[in-house]
């Protein structure tokens, strides 16, 4: 299939420009980003995950990118190097201490300059190759990157479509060949095999949920699926490092009235998230809004988040959960997955829809069956 997402560096100019009106409102010279995601985000270029790379950006605007020699240039800089990851098709266990020594050497000594990290995965051995004086000079900037890649630009929403169409795929295939005495781990390769076939490439990751009459988890050995049981898959594939999250429940064989009575509460449930959200709107707020709702379900419990956002990591910001306090923002993507479980339900049901933020409400982004 076509890619939509490689070669367009619009995306990463704005992601850079805005880091950058950061970094002087924080006084910081340089920011180097360490993690995949993150200088996926800043310069567009995806890897898979035995590579290192490191990308370094000045408050001046000027790029460096570290990358494998073998890897293809898809991403945004100003100086690019790259380093053997690979001797005589040997992949080296040393990577990042070649990919940082590179990184090291084109910097140079920093000395005096404020410099932002990732904390969680900012190598100490690098920090005292680039010799900075003070440790009050270094920031973790990883909370202010998490709350910037929340807004999401075309070449991302891009890629994050590729990856909803791929799980439109699996639910097709999925509705085809669920019946009684099917195994999980059956269902669990038809269903990569329609995502390979869709993406056109091996995916970045694969997802979640694919236990039958059971809220959740992987496939299990030995697991047959059976009559008036419900089929809950909770699917998460990545395309090039974006990933997608939208559940379906499908019935194994016909439904009885109590699953067909639950399912007009989700779908109360999803009536309520398309009419509540806009830009500013509270996320706890919602998920409590849902919660008294489903409460009242003649049948079934809701005991999990009402959702999250997505895109280079599979729960971002908004948390549509009581532990965080985020509101809305135009541009964010987010999933809405209401549940309702019971034994008499064999064993419940979850629906999950994906939606973009816009200046007039939501956009939904799932738009295929939501029939059990």
């Amino acid at each position: 299939m076509n890619d939509p997402s490689s070669l367009n560096l619009e995306g990463p100019r704005v992601r850079q420009q805005r880091l950058i009106e950061w970094m002087r409102e924080h006084k910081l010279d340089l920011v180097v980003a360490t993690s995949h995601a993150n200088v996926q985000w800043l310069s567009g270029q995806y890897l898979r995950g035995l590579f290192q790379a490191a990308m370094a950006i000045s408050v001046d605007g000027q790029t460096t990118l570290i990358l494998p020699e073998t890897v293809p240039l898809d991403g945004l800089t100003d100086n690019l190097l790259t380093y053997p990851a690979q001797l005589c098709a040997t992949l080296r266990n040393d990577q990042a201490d070649a990919c940082q020594h590179l990184l090291a050497e084109s910097l140079g000594n920093l000395g005096e300059a404020r410099l932002g990290v990732e904390f969680s995965s900012f190598p100490q051995h690098l920090l005292r190759r680039l010799e900075i004086t003070e440790a009050e000079a270094i920031e973790d900037i990883e909370p202010a990157l998490y709350q910037l890649r929340r807004i999401k630009h075309a070449d991302e929403l891009a890629a994050i479509q590729v990856a909803i169409g791929a799980t439109e795929k699996m639910y097709t295939r999925a509705r085809e060949i669920i019946r009684p005495g099917i195994s999980e781990l059956e269902v669990f390769s038809e269903l990569q095999a329609a995502a390979v076939q869709h993406c056109g490439e091996m995916l970045t990751a694969t997802g979640n949920d694919y236990q039958c009459n059971s809220p959740g988890g992987p496939p299990r050995q030995g697991v047959l699926a059976e009559a008036g049981q419900l089929y809950i898959l909770d699917l998460g594939p990545s395309y090039r490092g974006y990933f997608a999250d939208n559940c379906r429940t499908i019935a194994v064989t016909d439904t009885t009235a109590e699953q067909r009575e639950a399912l007009t509460w989700i779908m109360r449930a999803f009536e309520l998230v398309e009419e509540r959200v806009r830009p500013g709107a509270s996320a706890r707020q919602l998920y409590e809004d849902v919660r008294q709702l489903l409460e009242q379900a003649p049948i079934g419990e809701f005991f999990h988040h009402l959702g999250h956002g997505f895109g280079l990591y599979p729960h971002e910001a908004p948390h549509l959960n009581p532990n965080w306090d985020d509101t809305f923002q135009l541009g964010e993507v987010f999933t809405a997955e209401p549940g309702l479980y019971d034994p008499r339900l064999a064993a419940g049901m979850r629906i999950e829809n994906n939606y973009l933020v816009t200046a007039n409400g939501l956009q939904r982004l799932t738009n295929f069956s939501m029939e059990l």
